[in-house]
Order: structure tokens, then sequence, then C-alpha cells
């Protein structure tokens, strides 16, 4: 008998522009990294990526978004929890010529679950 995989929940706060290559890809993928953007990082609570959507995407964006979607915990867990500041600021890296991989394994669509401007 086969289940539905045991997946973890991630967010990624992000912009507009990174924001429609999602939506372009069918709310399956993220896009890419850019060639000055080695590392992919998506955040480990919600908290975390409101911050980053309201504070820095809205300031540099003139919009912000917190997307949520789910990961195989399996493949997921080869990533290292990362603080990147205080206790709960925790994040992934994800190299970015591992990113289609990293993609094959979402689970589902990505959701918008907050948005700022």
């Amino acid at each position: 008998m086969s289940g539905s995989p045991v997946t973890t929940t991630l967010w990624r706060p992000t912009g507009p522009v990174e924001l429609d290559l999602v939506r372009q890809s069918g709310w399956r993928a993220w896009p890419p990294r850019l060639p000055e953007q080695p590392i992919f990082y998506p955040v480990l609570n919600e908290d975390y990526a409101v911050r980053i959507a309201r504070d820095w995407n809205v300031k540099h964006d003139g919009a912000g978004f917190v997307t949520r979607f789910e990961v195989e915990s399996e493949f997921v867990a080869r990533y290292p929890a990362r603080q990147a500041g205080g206790e709960t600021i925790l994040e992934l890296w994800v190299p970015a010529e591992e990113l289609d991989e990293f993609n094959a394994h979402i689970v589902g669509e990505i959701q918008v679950v907050h948005e700022f401007r």
C-alpha cells in the first residue's frame, strides 16, 4: 500500500518578479537562480517569512509575498536548518544547481498566504 509522502512545510518570502515566474510554472516550481544568487533560501517558519516579505521585499520591490509549500521530508532532510539570526530565524540553503531536483520533490502547489504592498 502506497500512501502520500510525509512532507515538510516551508515558506518563501518573494517579490513580484519571482512570484510571476512561479505562477508561470503552474505554481509547481521555483525559477532558476540568477548568477548572483548561488543559494535558494526557503525558510522554516511563517513569521520569519512575513518579516522578510513585509520589511524587505516591499521596500525593494514595491510588494512582498509569503508563499507556503510542501516538500518531501525525506528529500529535504539533506539540507540542515541554518540559523540566520535569532532562535526562530531558520532557513535551508539549497545550492542553485540543485534547485531542479528540489522542485521535483515539491508536493502540491506553491500557495500565496500573505501579500504586502
